[in-house]
C-alpha cells in the first residue's frame, strides 16, 4: 500500500481523536490527571509526596509545590548519575539540554520513552496530520524531509545516557518511517560545529528534492541564504522547486516572515507553527494561515496556569483549563510523562479562544519588561517591529530591547539594538512606526509614554552586520534552538553585546 494511503488513514483516525479532546478538554485532561499520578506514585518523589493520597488537583496542589528548575535539578542529577525510579517509572537514558535561554548554566531536561513517542513524535506527526487535512493533496511523502537538527553527547562512563539538544534526540531515535524521508544523513545533521554543518547540509541536500523544511526560523535562513551563496540559484525554488512547507517553532516567525518569502517567492509556499520544547510538545497550528495554537491535550502533559501576578510568591496560586479567561497572560505549570512535576517552564501563554482551546507564546517569565510599570512582552516587540519593517521596507536579522534608566536630566526609556538585512532609509521613521505600533498594542506601554511622563521615545540602535551571530559564538551558542533574549529587565545583555562591537 502507498506510504500517502497509509498516512490518509493515520490522519482521519487522528482527527477524530482531536476532535475528541476539543469537544472534552476537561474531561481528557482530569482523566490524564489520574494516569499520571498513578504513574509516578511508587517513584521516589511520588513517595515523598505521597501520591498515593492524591486523589484531586487540589491535593495534588496541596502535596507538590511548583518549582523552577534550580528547585528540580537535585531530582534530576540523581538520574543523570544512574539511579532509577526518581522521577519517573521507566529508566530516562536521554536529557534534552535546554537552549531557550542564553545564560551559561545549562538545563538537562530528562526526556522518557513516554514523552518521546507519546508527546514529542506524536506532536510532529499531528503537525503533518493537520497539514494534511487542510491540503488532501500535498505531495510531501513524494520527496525529502530537510531536517536542522542539533548535536548530542553522551554522559556516564557506561554510554547510555547522553544529552543534547532535543532535536538531536529525536534524530537519534526517528522510527524507519520518517529516517526514510529525512535528509541530511545523520552524521551530518548531528555534528556539533554548526558552521561546518552548515556548508556539509547544503552540499548533501543541493540534488535532493525536498517538499518540507522543518527547523528554528532564524538558523533556518542561515542555511537558506548560503545554499543560494553556493548555487548561485537567485531563489530557493530553483534549488528545491517542489518545496511546499516549512514546520517551524522555538520564535515567533513575524518578523521572519518577509525574508522567507523572498527567498521562497512561492505563492503556495505553507508555513505551520509548533510549540515544542525541551519540556514538552504543547501545540499545534491548526488552521491556514493561523496565528494561532491548538492547545495539545492528550500528550501526557497536565496543564496549570499561573497569573503573572502570583509570580515570585512562595506558595503562588495556579488555576486548570476550566478557568481561564481569553486575553490574559498566564505562566505555564506542567507535569508531565517524563517526571516533571507541577514544573515552571518559564513561558507564558495567552488564550485566544476557549472553544476549542487556542494560545499564543507571548514570552519569557524573565524575559519582558515591566522596568516603569509598562509590562512590555514579547509578543508585543515581535508584533511591533514586524509593523515597522513592513512600513519603511526594512527586514530584520534580530533583536534585542533593554530598559534606559530614568535620570535627574532625563525620563526613562527602551534601547533596541537592531542588525538589520535591509536597513530603513530613515531610522527616525522607523521609530516612529516603532512606538506608535507598541502603543496600539499595549495599553500599558500607551499610557508611560503620554506626554513622555514616564518612557521618552525608543532609543534604536542599528547592529552591524553578525553580530548577534558572533555574540551567541562567543557564548558557544550557534545552532540549535539557541536565540538572543528579546527582552530584559536590565542592562546585562545589552551591554555585553554593545561591548563586543566594540572589540569587533
Amino acid at each position: 500500500m502507498p506510504f500517502n494511503s497509509v498516512f490518509s488513514w493515520f490522519i482521519k483516525k487522528r482527527i477524530h481523536q482531536i476532535d475528541l479532546f476539543r469537544k472534552y478538554p476537561v474531561e481528557v485532561q482530569d482523566e490524564l490527571f489520574e494516569r499520571l499520578i498513578n504513574e509516578g506514585s511508587l517513584t521516589s518523589f511520588g513517595i515523598e509526596h505521597g501520591f498515593l493520597d492524591i486523589r484531586t488537583p487540589e491535593d495534588f496542589k496541596k502535596a507538590v509545590p511548583v518549582r523552577d528548575y534550580n528547585e528540580l535539578k537535585p531530582y534530576i542529577d540523581r538520574i543523570i548519575d544512574g539511579e532509577e525510579m526518581v522521577l519517573w517509572p521507566s529508566r530516562t537514558r536521554w536529557f534534552a539540554k535546554s537552549s531557550g535561554t542564553t545564560s551559561d548554566r545549562s538545563k538537562y531536561i530528562p526526556v522518557t520513552k513516554e514523552a518521546l513517542e507519546d508527546c514529542h513524535y506524536k506532536g510532529g506527526k499531528d503537525l503533518l496530520a493537520m497539514y494534511y487535512h487542510n491540503h488532501p493533496d500535498a505531495s510531501l511523502y513524494k520527496g525529502k524531509h530537510l531536517v536542522m537538527g542539533g548535536s548530542s553527547e553522551f554522559i556516564g562512563a557506561d554510554k547510555e545516557r547522553y544529552v543534547g539538544d532535543l532535536s538531536a534526540i529525536i534524530i537519534r531515535n526517528l522510527p524507519i518511517w520518517a529516517e526514510f524521508r529525512r535528509t541530511p544523513s545523520r552524521d551530518i545533521a548531528l555534528m556539533d560545529n554548526w558552521e561546518e554543518k552548515i556548508d556539509r547540509i547544503v552540499h548533501s541536500t543541493i540534488d535532493e528534492d525536498v517538499h518540507i523544511l522543518i527547523g528554528v526560523p532564524s538558523w533556518t535562513l542561515v542555511m537558506l541564504k548560503r545554499m543560494l551563496e553556493i548555487t548561485g540559484a537567485r531563489d530557493i525554488t530553483e534549488v528545491w522547486p517542489n518545496l511546499e512547507l516549512f514546520m517551524h517553532g522555538g520564535v515567533n516567525f513575524t518578523p521572519y516572515r518577509k525574508q522567507f518569502e523572498a527567498l521562497i517567492p512561492n505563492k503556495e509556499m505553507q508555513y505551520y507553527e509548533s510549540y515544542n520544547a525541551s519540556e514538552g510538545f504543547f501545540g499545534i497550528q491548526d488552521e491556514n494561515d493561523g496565528h494561532d495554537l491548538l492547545l495539545m491535550l492528550d500528550y501526557g502533559i497536565y496543564y496549570e496556569f499561573m497569573p503573572l501576578s502570583e509570580l515570585g510568591k512562595s506558595h503562588p496560586e495556579t488555576i486548570g483549563l476550566k478557568d481561564v479567561e481569553i486575553g490574559q497572560n498566564y505562566a505555564l505549570v506542567i507535569s508531565t510523562n517524563a517526571g516533571l512535576w507541577r514544573y515552571l517552564i518559564g513561558d507564558t501563554v495567552r488564550f485566544t479562544s476557549v472553544r476549542p482551546y487556542r494560545i499564543q507564546v507571548s514570552g519569557r517569565t524573565k524575559h519582558y519588561i515591566n522596568t516603569f510599570g509598562e509590562e512590555v512582552m514579547v509578543e508585543n516587540t515581535d508584533d511591533a517591529i514586524a509593523y515597522a519593517c513592513e512600513h519603511t521596507g526594512a527586514t530584520m536579522t534580530d533583536y534585542t530591547v533593554a530598559p534606559v534608566y530614568m535620570s535627574d536630566s532625563h525620563t526613562g526609556g527602551h534601547e533596541w539594538l537592531i542588525e538589520f538585512v535591509k536597513e530603513p532609509a530613515d531610522i527616525r521613521l522607523f521609530t516612529e512606526y516603532l512606538d506608535q505600533r507598541l502603543r496600539e498594542v499595549n495599553s500599558d506601554y500607551a499610557a508611560k509614554r503620554s506626554g513622555d511622563l514616564t518612557l521618552r521615545m525608543p532609543l534604536v540602535q542599528v547592529a552591524p552586520t553578525h553580530t548577534f551571530y558572533n555574540w551567541l559564538k562567543s557564548k558557544d551558542k550557534v545552532g540549535g534552538q539557541h536565540k538572543v533574549p528579546r527582552l530584559s529587565n536590565d542592562r546585562d545583555h545589552l551591554e555585553e553585546i554593545l561591548s563586543t562591537i566594540v572589540v569587533a
